[in-house]
């Protein structure tokens, strides 16, 4: 059986994914290779911080277009949905560019401070495998302080001061903003139907 792979980006939610697969009884392989991430059965792209310092270890490992030319189902978590996208206002950075559409600064007001963190209803918007078994409005761990607004790809949103892209779908490409690994039973439920 081919190996189910985590690309590291040196995000700090990585033990945290990698505890969360073995709870779904699943070996996972922490890796740069790209032979190893070309030859996995599934990907996970992670991350926590800042867009530009994750593009500058994706470019250095020499990732970016190994990671554009994936086939099999390929998972971006958080920062990692963030780098699917052509490009993000932090830092004004170039993204890998997969999924259309720039991520943006969430709008801060006094009962919406930035970051958003905490649990957020999730409004299912496009019936897909991935939510197999999970109720629409279901609460998922977000932490983040950027977002891609709505767009065709967005299969699911939440709210902070305005509506964003909570899950997005292009081809093989999948991505949640909220981390499905800190998310308890409803992300495990999620996690597994991307493994499936």
């Amino acid at each position: 059986m081919k190996e189910i792979v985590i690309i590291d980006s040196g995000g700090a939610n990585i033990a945290s994914l990698v505890y969360a697969l073995k709870r779904l009884k699943t070996k996972s392989i922490l890796t740069t290779d790209s032979e190893v991430i070309k030859n996995a059965n599934r990907v996970l792209l992670p991350g926590v911080g800042a867009a530009k310092d994750a593009m500058h270890r994706l470019k250095s490992a020499g990732l970016v277009d190994v990671i554009r030319n994936l086939t099999q189902p390929v998972l971006g978590i958080c920062l990692g949905m963030q780098l699917l996208c052509e490009s993000s206002e932090e830092e004004d950075v170039e993204c890998i560019g997969i999924i259309p559409g720039v991520v943006s600064k969430l709008n801060a007001s006094p009962d919406k401070p930035v970051p958003n963190m905490g649990w957020c209803s999730t409004n299912i918007m496009v019936k897909n495998n991935i939510f197999r078994n999970i109720k629409n409005k279901s609460f998922f761990y977000y932490i983040h302080s950027y977002a891609l607004p709505l767009s065709q790809f967005t299969i699911a949103s939440a709210k902070h001061d305005e509506p964003f892209s909570a899950v997005i779908q292009k081809n093989n490409f999948f991505a949640t903003q909220f981390h499905p690994e800190r998310s308890s039973d409803v992300g495990s439920k999620l996690l597994a139907n991307f493994l499936v």
